[in-house]
């Protein structure tokens, strides 16, 4: 095949990946995470609630929310305010799903988890690269949670990462 990646990697070679923890003072958990050139900024906030469909089950939440600063692509984006797109709103999905499936619920009791994910650079993998960190910053989060004594025992069941695989002519790579 004679197509070759602009930044010199094999179809099958991943980007360098990089964590940066507790990259902010105040979150719960923070981590600026690096994927090649990808940056983003994942923090979790700890509340003591839950949302109303959830009251008086027993179990937590968590939720997360990503969005692409205005100065992270060539050409400026427009940050969202009242209507996020459709891509966002996909992505935001995508990141509390995935995130959620390494949680027992039950075990967050009465606390909901934000896990705020900032594209602070793009340069592909920003899904991808937001998942990963964001669960990187969230098992900061709960094991300072437990050692405090805020949660009695961890949440987390199983640990989770991301990556993007495509086709080009038939052969697989990863992004």
């Amino acid at each position: 095949m004679s197509w070759q990646r602009p930044d010199g990697r094999q179809l099958n070679q991943l980007r360098p990946i990089h964590f940066q923890r507790e990259f902010t003072r105040f979150a719960a958990g923070s981590v600026l995470a690096s994927c090649g050139n990808t940056k983003v900024l994942c923090t979790v906030t700890v509340e003591e609630k839950v949302p109303k469909f959830l009251l008086d089950s027993g179990k937590g939440w968590l939720t997360a929310e990503y969005r692409m600063l205005p100065g992270a692509t060539p050409q400026r984006q427009g940050r969202e305010f009242l209507k996020l797109s459709g891509r966002t709103q996909e992505i935001q999905r995508l990141i509390g799903r995935s995130l959620r499936a390494a949680l027992d619920l039950t075990a967050l009791d009465s606390f909901t988890l934000t896990v705020d994910a900032d594209v602070l650079q793009a340069d592909a993998g920003t899904r991808t690269t937001a998942i990963t960190g964001g669960f990187v910053a969230l098992s900061d989060a709960v094991e300072k949670l437990v050692r405090q004594g805020v949660l009695a025992r961890s949440p987390i069941c199983h640990q989770i990462a991301a990556v993007s695989v495509g086709l080009l002519g038939g052969s697989q790579f990863w992004t």
